[in-house]
């Protein structure tokens, strides 16, 4: 997650300043990441729960179960920023966009209402969540690629491909969820391998991808202005009161 970090932000300075949005947002995710598996690698961020199923399998015997919490706040950080990806690349006006990216903040939250809860109960979190995960693949999938079909054949093949890659992952996230935290079936070191794959498909290889179809495409075309005065922009926002027939 580090290094991805660090080769997405030197990435950013092979673009003008104005055309480093996408690198900056992606570098963001990896950079959460890295601070939560940090956090999880010393041990750190977790507490223990009563489970709702004991089970024989002495790898995951007793009543108590890991749960790291730390792995939620990276998710409800991260995965808004990884949707804003997506849902620039495809133009979706702004209320879709944030919409989107509440039911998506929903998903997390229930998660990990779901994961601290003991009794039976934490499955009616897990359906609040699945409902909403349904709602934000929809717009993913179908209105996403609407969007970017739009905007130019480049652009809708960057974004079906990130956009399948994602919700695919994102798919299996709630398996994982239901054999660990949810059905106490696996132990927690093969939670954190089974999470800690899907996050490194999920975020660097994601990041590479997206960034990678977006070595030729301008901001401007997915309606993206971003003013950079030493690109040329306007320098002073005082020539903006002078009168448009004017020529400079």
């Amino acid at each position: 997650m580090a290094v991805s970090t660090l080769v997405f932000m030197g990435l950013s300075f092979t673009k003008p300043r104005s055309q480093r949005l996408f690198h900056y947002i992606t570098a963001a995710i990896t950079l959460v990441a890295s601070i939560a598996y940090f956090s999880m690698g010393s041990n750190l961020g977790w507490t223990g729960i009563q489970v709702e199923f004991e089970r024989a399998n002495p790898k995951v015997g007793g009543n108590i179960r890991q749960i790291f919490y730390v792995r939620y706040i990276d998710w409800v950080i991260t995965t808004p920023l990884l949707l804003l990806d997506l849902l620039l690349t495809c133009g979706l006006p702004t209320p879709t966009i944030c919409y989107t990216i509440l039911m998506d903040e929903i998903m997390i939250i229930t998660g990990l209402v779901g994961a601290l809860v003991k009794s039976s109960y934490k499955w009616g979190y897990y359906v609040f969540g699945m409902v909403t995960f349904f709602f934000v693949a929809y717009t993913v999938v179908f209105e996403g690629r609407t969007h970017a079909r739009a905007l130019g054949n480049d652009i809708l093949k960057t974004y079906t491909l990130c956009g399948v890659w994602t919700i695919f992952l994102w798919f299996l996230y709630p398996i994982a969820w239901g054999v660990s935290e949810g059905g106490n079936v696996i132990p927690s070191d093969s939670e954190a391998v089974f999470y800690g794959i899907l996050d490194i498909l999920a975020k660097p290889v994601f990041g590479a991808l997206l960034l990678w179809g977006h070595r030729n495409i301008d901001l401007a075309r997915l309606g993206l202005h971003v003013n950079d005065p030493t690109e040329g922009g306007l320098a002073h926002t005082s020539n903006q009161t002078q009168p448009a027939t004017q020529t400079v």
